[in-house]
């Protein structure tokens, strides 16, 4: 028998999609204070949210009629019109607060200019009168003993705790994206979180506040990033590869101001750091979308998490295209923190300056022409000749990684800048510079084909068929040649002839799944690129090669002509700066 849910059940029904934790119920509480226009927002915790999450804003507040009005379901302010594309908001669902009200004992109060203040009350989902109340401009949502009245629910929280860095990680995103809003966070008397108020211009403030969030090595060790593209535009900050981490929970991203977790933007992130870094690391990165507002759909998640985009793959091609130009950009540039890191513990610890007096120090090879090369011969890969003293004499540190003076353990180069002194990686450096080579062979002639003696029919849905016919010349520049085989399967003729044994059926349905996931296909390139790698790796110079002064210096040159040339192809810096100021404090000079 058919029956009407009551209105209490059905806001608890939906308080399980909106609200799954405090950090959720928090979320939707302040994105409601943004879009009232606040410039304040004060965040008082108690037991990690579970049992109190208090917001206070100065935004415009609301009448007595309006705050009725806002606890019903399907209420909302922020849909001026009828039209679902077009929205200007964080968000207009209208469910949240009915949602929060049904599963705890819920307090809101508000007062809007030249009005008195009002407030009402709602107990699991009873709600009581609206009465004045005192207050300052703006709203006040008190939310107490979440999901007292779901009891199932409530066991599957996580400790204070943990709840209450989840509700850290919500602000702290909120505050990225919004760098002219003042936030504080507070538990106890004690202050979690704090984004005060910066002066300057919007990317002044973005740029502060990321710093004051992510920490100044990263702003230190971060390119900006400013693109525009039709109806699109990005802008933030992204890491070097050498400001790397072991998770990707430090990639941040938003889309008209809505921090969001989409598989494929992640993908597009992971497509740009693909060169630099091993699949087992991730960047560090800031970057905000700005989208007009009829190509993307922003409530396609209950808790609008995700967004989905009219042409996902214009959105890929800015965000890859964007980031490798400026990886390009930073040319030779390595992280400082594996030299501050360095620093840190010599002063810390003087026993390692002491050991640096009986560091085994290797002469310079007997002078000979320049030959760092010749084990990666077979890759086409020269290094240009050596400079000659009068060219370049003993006070000459006119380029960016100095001259080299010496050897040291038959590994690493020691060179002599303007301003300090570097220790260079032989091995990590000429396996960079041989990688980029052969990638420029790639770009220029693509990856060479080898026939089947029998072409192989692969199954795969009849949709991901015609994605991978639709992509067959791309697929052709690294050496795959398919194309589509009836509805629901794809022929393959040639594939990469460096790939040896390569399973063919395998790989179609690794560029099946990776478009599955990401929107674009990324496997077939990976594959050949990893290959690449290896082959740089066994074509450079060997840690334990003695070089010459001439061969060390062709490398350093060769080294700041080459981009991404700071870090090899595992993510690892090539070189380490330490500036003479900071090596005369290590000796007390300073």
């Amino acid at each position: 028998m058919l029956r009407r849910l009551p209105d209490v059940l059905v806001n608890q029904i939906a308080a399980g999609e909106v609200v799954e934790r405090p950090a959720s119920a928090l979320k939707e509480l302040a994105e409601n204070a943004i879009d009232a226009g606040a410039t304040r927002i004060d965040i008082v915790l108690e037991a990690g949210g579970i049992k109190s999450i208090l917001v206070r804003d100065n935004g415009v507040g609301m009448s007595a009629e309006d705050l009725e009005l806002a606890t019903e379901r399907h209420a909302t302010s922020k849909l001026a019109g009828d039209d679902l594309v077009d929205i200007r908001s964080l968000g207009f669902r209208g469910e949240a607060l009915p949602s929060i009200a049904s599963v705890s004992r819920f307090s809101i109060a508000s007062r809007q200019a030249g009005d008195d203040g009002h407030r009402l009350e709602i107990d699991a989902g009873r709600k009581g009168q609206v009465c004045p109340c005192a207050m300052q401009l703006g709203t006040e949502v008190d939310v107490r003993d979440l999901f007292y009245a779901t009891p199932a629910r409530l066991k599957f929280l996580k400790t204070a705790r943990t709840e209450q860095g989840a509700c850290v990680d919500v602000i702290k995103r909120l505050a990225m994206a919004h760098p002219d809003i003042v936030f504080s966070l507070k538990t106890d008397g004690r202050t979690l979180f704090a984004a005060r108020d910066v002066q300057g211009d919007l990317l002044t403030q973005s740029r502060e506040r990321l710093s004051a969030i992510l920490g100044r090595d990263f702003t230190d060790n971060a390119i900006p990033i400013a693109a525009e593209r039709e109806e699109m535009a990005m802008t933030g900050m992204i890491a070097l590869p050498t400001y790397s981490r072991g998770t990707g929970a430090y990639q941040y991203l938003f889309v008209n101001g809505r921090p969001v977790r989409d598989k494929a933007l992640l993908g597009a992130v992971r497509g740009a750091y693909a060169d630099f870094l091993p699949r087992d690391r991730f960047p560090v990165l800031a970057l905000f979308l700005t989208v007009a507002p009829e190509a993307v759909d922003v409530n396609v998640h209950p808790a609008k998490a995700e967004v989905r985009f009219r042409d996902a793959g214009h959105v890929r091609g800015l965000i890859v295209a964007t980031l490798r130009d400026a990886l390009a950009s930073s040319g030779h540039r390595a992280s400082t923190t594996i030299s501050n890191f360095a620093l840190g513990r010599m002063q810390s610890n003087p026993a390692p300056v002491a050991r640096q007096q009986a560091m085994r120090f290797t002469p310079p090879a007997p002078d000979g022409p320049p030959d760092v090369a010749e084990t990666g011969a077979a890759y086409q890969v020269k290094v240009p000749a050596a400079p000659q003293p009068e060219d370049h004499p003993e006070t000459d540190f006119d380029g960016p990684l100095g001259q080299a003076r010496a050897q040291l353990h038959e590994t690493y180069i020691l060179s002599q800048t303007a301003d300090g002194v570097l220790l260079v990686d032989q091995h990590a450096a000429h396996e960079r510079l041989v990688y980029e080579r052969l990638k420029a062979q790639v770009d220029s002639s693509g990856v060479p084909r080898q026939t089947l003696m029998m072409p192989e029919v692969v199954d795969v849905a009849p949709e991901i068929a015609a994605a991978l016919a639709a992509r067959a010349d791309a697929f052709a520049h690294f050496g795959l040649v398919l194309e589509r085989f009836g509805d629901g399967a794809v022929l393959v003729r040639e594939v990469p002839a460096i790939l040896s044994k390569l399973d063919v059926a395998s790989l179609v349905q690794d560029l099946a799944d990776d478009f599955t996931e990401t929107g674009d296909v990324t496997a077939l390139k990976e594959r050949v690129l990893e290959v690449y790698a290896t082959m740089a790796c066994h074509g450079s110079i060997r840690s334990g090669r003695r070089l010459t002064l001439e061969e060390m210096n062709a490398l350093l040159r060769q080294m700041e002509a080459t981009p991404h040339s700071g870090q090899c192809n595992h993510g690892r810096p090539t070189y380490v700066k330490l500036a003479l100021p900071d090596i005369e404090k290590l000796f007390g000079r300073r």
